[in-house]
């Protein structure tokens, strides 16, 4: 409203410095009669909207100016505006893409005058906000790519233990969809008692500020859907927005972890078992060769004696030849035990099964370099896939491999490079052969000749049966191994095992 005594000319003169002063700022303005229908625009509105300077402006103009698309939905909102007086405020584009600017917003409402009521607004131009959102939506899409790709799930919630964000991992992982989890309290996906204390922990440390499990990652126990519970590692992150505290919770879903460790130490046991098997085996070898010797010269000793006093007239002869003939007869005896006991403990056929040797070598890491990568170990696995399929009994060669990892690994404790690789070759039209090599000590000349001798070792505590056994069972299918020095330092152990026959391939096939 003016004042009354203010001479019109003034008021002409303010408005025009008024409309100068926001033409300036690249804002247009704009003026509807409800009753008469006459739409009046500024010349920077006729500019942002590719209107003609000249051009009769009307409300089907202006639709007309609008890019195809925006057109059905800002009609109905200037028809709902003119009808019923309504705030006017919509965001399209203009039709014509050689202006500068694609993106406007239109708003507007009612003022009442004397001779009739005025729809009264303005038009901005808002590229520069579309592309702000364009970069945000890009980046919140590529951030929910990323959080949908890893296979942590990731939880958001607010300072009262409400989830404000819910990744598709964590749909996965805990069964809820994220339109159930948003707006629920994060004490659903934990069992009793741990669920009916969060709530407690949040409020203490809002009072307190004393952390417990922020920053530091720890293992829990979470709740699906269903109901069942399974094992979580949590890492919690603290932040702020708004002036409100918001804690982001990374959970990784252990059950497969924990089943692969129960797993590798049921193979360990197997491994172990199998290792004392086989020393029991060479070691009763060894007695057997051994004591075989002196019992059949010990029998051989008594039947000679037995012929040299068989012309004796001693009254005693007949107790002495009986008691000579028994002590023959239990020399025999015993040979005759120590050779069942080397049959019973001589290494039958294995059972042999067409084997990937990668899964193989996979397989014995996971066992063998536990630990490798804490010790600053780098590995290096270069297998050939077109080699890959043997004939080997699974468990043997594991053994093989994992003596061989172990060592390779204790080999190289002190060494300031710690490498250790492992690759395959084919040698022969029927045999792979198969690499363990590392950066350690290497191995000495006197050492080298009694490597693979039984209860030989240069361990404190070693049996020296490892490597005997490993190439016993090498040998066993038909291959061979040996060791070398490195030129640049530490050792390199190879042994050869059967390509599977190509019959095999194709029956598994």
């Amino acid at each position: 409203m003016t004042d009354s005594t203010t001479p019109s000319s003034e008021i002409s003169a303010r408005d025009r410095r008024l409309q100068q002063g926001i033409d300036s700022y690249g804002v247009g303005t704009w003026d509807f009669n409800r009753t008469t229908h006459e739409l009046v625009w500024s010349t920077t509105t006729r500019k942002l909207l590719g209107a003609a300077p000249d051009a009769p402006v009307s409300v089907d103009l202006f639709i007309n100016l609008i890019d195809p698309e925006d057109r059905d939905r800002i009609r109905a909102a200037v028809d709902r505006s003119i009808g019923h007086g309504d705030n006017l405020d919509i965001t399209f584009r203009v039709a014509d893409k050689s202006l500068d600017k694609h993106w406007l917003r239109a708003r507007g409402g009612l003022v009442h005058d004397t001779d009739a009521d005025y729809l009264c607004g303005i038009v901005l131009d808002i590229d520069e906000q579309k592309e702000l959102e364009r970069e945000l939506r890009l980046q919140q899409n590529q951030l929910r790519s990323i959080l949908d790709t890893v296979p942590d799930a990731m939880i958001l919630i607010d300072g009262r233990g409400i989830m404000r964000f819910f990744s598709s991992a964590a749909e996965r992982m805990f069964g809820l969809s994220e339109q159930e989890a948003i707006g629920q309290n994060i004490s659903m996906l934990m069992p009793r008692p741990d669920a009916t204390r969060h709530d407690n922990y949040i409020g203490r440390y809002r009072s307190t500020g004393e952390r417990h499990i922020i920053g530091i990652g720890r293992i829990v126990t979470g709740q699906r859907k269903d109901g069942s519970t399974f094992p979580i590692h949590l890492s919690i992150g603290e932040m702020e927005s708004g002036g409100e505290k918001y804690f982001t919770g990374f959970i990784r879903d252990l059950t497969e972890y924990q089943q692969t460790q129960a797993r590798l130490h049921e193979l360990q046991a197997e491994l172990v078992h199998v290792s004392r098997l086989t020393a029991m085996g060479e070691m009763a070898s060894a007695l057997a060769h051994e004591l075989n010797q002196p019992l059949s010269a010990i029998s051989n000793y008594m039947k000679g004696s037995r012929r040299l006093l068989a012309g004796s007239t001693d009254p005693q002869m007949p107790k002495i030849e009986s008691a000579m003939e028994r002590a023959a007869e239990q020399a025999l005896r015993a040979g005759q035990i120590i050779r069942r006991l080397r049959d019973f403990v001589a290494r039958g056929e294995s059972e042999k099964r067409v084997e990937s040797l990668a899964k193989l070598i996979e397989e014995a890491g996971a066992l063998g370099l536990t630990g490798a990568r804490e010790q600053g170990v780098v590995l290096r696995f270069s297998l050939d896939p077109e080699n890959d399929m043997v004939l080997v009994d699974r468990v043997q060669i594991q053994q093989v491999l994992v003596n061989l990892f172990r060592n390779a690994l204790e080999a190289m404790a002190k060494s300031e490079r710690r490498e250790l690789t492992a690759s395959n070759r084919r040698v022969a039209d029927d045999m792979i052969e198969v690499t363990v090599s590392d950066t350690g000590a290497g191995i000495p000349d006197d050492v080298k000749v009694k490597l693979f001798q039984t209860f030989f070792t240069t361990k404190d505590t070693g049996m020296g049966v490892g490597l005997s056994i490993s190439r016993s069972i090498i040998e066993a299918h038909g291959g061979r191994m040996w060791a070398e020095t490195n030129p640049a330092g530490g050792a390199t152990f190879r042994f050869t095992l059967p390509m599977a026959p190509v019959e095999d391939l194709n029956d598994g096939s």
